[in-house]
């Protein structure tokens, strides 16, 4: 029987995470595993250094690749970069978890609750956190997806929606996938329409938040509300 000891050079980041733990394992690493077996020049270590490499060894950015892109590294098919994306999304999915709900204490923490759950987005979404009394996030929602520069938010879907979750306030969030922080003309008259049509349904805006890899931008925090 074949021990640790000569297990095929493909498989030594599993016997690292055996003997040390996934925590000790570095990002090529866990990526290997994933890519689970390398090329005739190549280890999948050696591939999965390839794939860091097209993106400055920045995990964020590969958590953007589509298919195609993933298959552009050697030694990565198609069976291989499906691999990684359900590994990504698993990811993902996982930080949106609803286990337990967050509570929102300032803008900050906002910013942190949406960047984790938009970050990713190509294109710009605009989504709302229904809160309630104890201002915790019952349900974040995408109202509405555009494009790279813009998106349109509808006011009856998003007060359905309230009504629906139960909310007593509510936080509005949308990404710039370019990185620019500020708000748009659009942005403020939007965000002035849902505050005052808020007030009708007993409910209060008590933010827009605008997000970005970069940072984030708090109307609130601005003295725009």
């Amino acid at each position: 029987m074949a021990t640790i000891k000569d297990w095929a050079k493909d498989d030594r980041p599993r016997e690292k995470m055996l003997i040390k733990g996934v925590d000790a394992l570095s990002d090529a690493e866990l990526l290997a595993i994933l890519i689970g077996s390398g090329t005739k020049k190549k280890s999948a270590l050696e591939v999965a250094k390839c794939l860091l490499s097209t993106c400055d060894n920045n995990l964020g950015k590969i958590g953007k690749y589509t298919l195609t892109e993933l298959m552009q590294t050697d030694g990565i098919g198609q069976v291989k970069a499906i691999t990684l994306l359900a590994g990504i999304e698993l990811g993902r999915r996982r930080e949106k978890s609803p286990v337990v709900k967050t509570s929102i204490r300032s803008s900050a923490e906002v910013a942190h609750y949406l960047q984790s759950r938009l970050k990713d987005r190509l294109t710009e979404v605009f989504a709302v956190a229904f809160l309630n009394r104890a201002n915790k996030v019952n349900h974040l929602e995408v109202i509405s997806e555009g494009g790279v520069t813009g998106t349109v938010a509808d006011p009856r879907v998003i007060f359905k929606k309230a009504l629906q979750h139960n909310a007593v306030s509510l936080i509005l969030c949308h990404n710039h996938p370019s990185g620019n922080l500020q708000p748009s003309r659009a942005d403020e008259e939007l965000t002035i329409k849902l505050r005052e049509a808020a007030r009708f349904f007993d409910m209060q805006v008590l933010d827009h938040v605008i997000v970005s890899e970069e940072g984030y931008f708090s109307f609130a925090d601005e003295g725009l509300l």
